[in-house]
């Protein structure tokens, strides 16, 4: 069954009859549009892509089976006289992306009910093809390859920055079209910040360094952490790195199909807990991925998502210690029948160089 038709039986079970989808995600998930300009009206028959002459012709080679529609005025007026049209009474739209200016120029426009609709297509992202999966997992031997490398860059004397843009340069170089997000860099103190950038900090011998990086191929992201010392540590931050690390193998042995997001969560919450570093810890242990870095499922104490074959997820445990220093380890987890498999292959022992 087709993307296509797949949500079409979601639309009909919300009684829609047409979806207008905006976000490019989604959009490109849809209809494999890669472009920048352009918006889709599924309805339960046809499939319609405004876009204008730029990318007519990307879009007929890429939105295979919908029917292509250029403007040449303002884009949303093609709308209105696609449901006109198509006689639609019922349209939805993502709720979640269309800005509040932009609902309001449409309630005036449409000769429709507009309805508001959330989590739509993200319910269909949440279990990724086998083709998604190969792409992540490219991606994700990019990211590695990336972390093999700068263990022989780095030194003490290095900015943050510039190992940053020696791991982002290098991906690129093995093919990545760009940065999942702005890769962390954060050494000694810096790197009790869960979410530290890099910055003009330079590295010293004693520093633990946490890198957080991952690359975009072919649409679709890699998520990965590492936590390394440059000469000996602390023997504080040696302790929490074993907590951290145990903590993070706790939950690659537990997630499976059946188990849920709250569930793994509480599995790496409890076990730092006990070591006394609960307060410490203070995010998720994870998240799904896929076209973005962050979406659905979450790994978290909220989460009632139960693990299905197909889910890809980040396994993120972290402790922060302010003043001294942090660690956190991550993994790209792809949900199986009988269990997970492990897709960021770089090893989690503690390196010090």
């Amino acid at each position: 069954m087709s993307r296509v038709e797949k949500l079409r039986i979601r639309m009909q079970e919300q009684g829609l009859d047409a979806m207008l989808i905006t976000s490019p995600y989604n959009l490109r998930y849809m209809s494999h549009f890669t472009g920048t300009t352009g918006l889709a009206v599924i309805t339960l028959e046809k499939a319609f892509f405004v876009t204008d002459f730029r990318y007519t012709e990307q879009v007929a080679k890429q939105a295979i089976g919908y029917e292509i529609i250029q403007n040449k005025g303002p884009i949303y007026d093609e709308v209105v006289n696609t449901v006109r049209s198509n006689g639609i009474e019922a349209l939805g739209f993502e709720e979640d992306f269309v800005t509040f200016s932009t609902f309001e120029a449409l309630e005036d426009m449409m000769p429709c009910d507009l309805v508001p609709v959330s989590g739509m297509m993200e319910a269909l992202r949440l279990i990724k093809e086998p083709a998604e999966i190969a792409t992540i997992k490219k991606a994700c031997s990019i990211s590695d390859a990336a972390y093999e490398h700068i263990l022989g860059v780095v030194k003490p004397g290095m900015t943050e920055i510039e190992v940053a843009n020696e791991l982002d340069f290098y991906m690129r170089k093995l093919g990545a079209t760009g940065v999942s997000f702005e890769t962390i860099v954060a050494s000694g103190v810096r790197s009790a910040m869960p979410h530290g950038v890099a910055s003009s900090k330079v590295i010293e011998q004693g520093d633990f360094v946490t890198i957080d990086f991952g690359c975009y191929y072919d649409g679709y992201v890699s998520d990965m952490t590492r936590t390394f010392a440059i000469g000996e540590p602390d023997p504080k931050l040696k302790e929490i790195y074993q907590i951290v690390l145990d903590a993070q193998l706790k939950v690659i042995d537990a997630a499976k199909p059946g188990v849920t997001g709250a569930q793994l969560d509480a599995i790496a919450r409890d076990y730092i807990a006990s070591h006394g570093y609960g307060e410490a810890f203070g995010h998720s242990t994870g998240h799904g991925i896929g076209l973005e870095i962050h979406e659905s499922p979450g790994i978290s104490s909220k989460s009632d998502y139960t693990l299905v074959p197909g889910n890809v997820i980040t396994d993120e445990p972290g402790i922060y210690l302010p003043g001294i220093g942090g660690v956190r380890i991550e993994d790209d987890l792809v949900i199986t029948e009988t269990g997970n498999e492990i897709i960021c292959t770089p090893t989690k022992e503690l390196i010090v160089l």
